[in-house]
């Protein structure tokens, strides 16, 4: 009996411990969430394209220190020119930090000069749990044919403070650097940084 429970245990927290965390080298988990102009925006849309996912909580001092300081619009800027899309993605839920309507969330888009391609308002938290998302800002680049190459934080200095940009090393343009070169991304995952995606 006591062998049986401890394996009915085991089973029920497997979901938890297994999570479907989008993984480097794993293919991309798939979505159909609708972007805040009321557009659905899936995973298969986008194959034949190098895609990029940012985790944004417009409230959250991190996602701040990218937006304020221009850092993350220059990022999308850079890439979304080279043929990138990019996809900003809203988990928050209803009543918690960060959670938007449609025109609040477009609003945020114009406020922040956001470049984002769409900005996609996941409000249940469908999308973000089965990527693993856990924090804002949390990045994962998406390969042509659907394969995660990069997931993990924009870069390695996690301070919330916008004058450390300059010397921080970042992983996402190093790893779409690479990528578009068709050369290997060194560095595939990184600790993830900044607020707690608001479930």
């Amino acid at each position: 009996m006591r062998a049986y429970s401890f394996a009915l245990l085991l089973l029920l927290a497997m979901p938890a411990l297994g999570m479907a965390d989008a993984v480097p080298g794993k293919p991309a988990p798939p979505f159909e969430v609708k972007d805040a102009r009321g557009q659905v925006q899936k995973l298969s849309d986008y194959q034949g394209k190098w895609l990029v996912l940012e985790w944004f909580n417009k409230d959250c001092p991190y996602v701040r220190k990218h937006y304020g300081s221009g850092n993350m619009q220059g990022l999308q800027q850079r890439y979304v020119t080279q043929g990138v899309a990019w996809l900003s993605v809203i988990s928050s839920a209803p009543g918690k930090q960060g959670y938007v309507e449609p025109t609040e969330a477009l609003d945020t888009v114009k406020t922040t000069k956001s470049a984002a391609s769409y900005v996609l308002l996941d409000p249940s938290g469908t999308m973000g749990k089965a990527y693993g998302a856990k924090t804002t800002p949390h990045m994962f680049i998406i390969d042509p044919r659907g394969t995660v190459v990069y997931a993990g934080g924009i870069d390695d200095n996690d301070s919330a403070n916008p004058a450390v940009i300059p010397t921080s090393k970042n992983y996402v343009s190093a790893a779409l650097d690479a990528a578009l070169a068709g050369q290997k991304v060194v560095t595939a995952s990184a600790r993830p940084y900044g607020c707690h995606v608001q479930y």
